[in-house]
């Protein structure tokens, strides 16, 4: 299976090469992407995500920002899902202190998951872990990889 890291400048074609994806998201100041997601929201919308497999994660503070946790998920989902996206990687809500959230699957479990680098850091390598081997069991990738 081929890999390969969209950074800075992704194109349409890049996107749509492929079934299984990634996508990481930052949350700034009030419920904010990073800025320079602004540009990439157009080409997200002009994709079609249908039979596409998506797990996201994101990053945000839940102490000075806690009614804007992690919203930039949301964001994405709001982008993807309607054109046909399926989202894996739900993460449990418990352990994280915040009072709202765009990025919510439900009232019990964040789409992705959600990372707190300023208030949780000892946290984040344990939930990395267990996110990626739940999603590896979700989208098959042990079957797909061999």
């Amino acid at each position: 299976m081929p890999k390969f890291m969209i950074s800075q400048n992704p194109v349409k074609k890049d996107i749509e090469a492929f079934d299984i994806l990634l996508l990481g998201i930052p949350t700034w100041y009030y419920g904010e992407a990073q800025c320079d997601w602004d540009d990439f929201f157009p080409t997200l919308e002009d994709i079609d995500f249908n039979g596409k497999l998506v797990a996201l994660f994101g990053c945000g503070d839940q102490e000075d920002y806690a009614e804007y946790f992690c919203d930039a998920m949301g964001t994405i989902r709001d982008i993807i899902e309607p054109r046909g996206a399926v989202i894996v990687g739900h993460w449990p809500t418990e352990g994280y202190h915040f009072e709202a959230s765009k990025g919510l699957a439900d009232d019990n479990h964040f789409i992705g998951l959600a990372i707190d680098e300023d208030r949780q850091p000892e946290l984040t390598e344990e939930r990395v872990d267990a996110w990626v081997a739940q999603i590896k069991e979700e989208m098959s990738l042990d079957e797909i990889l061999g």
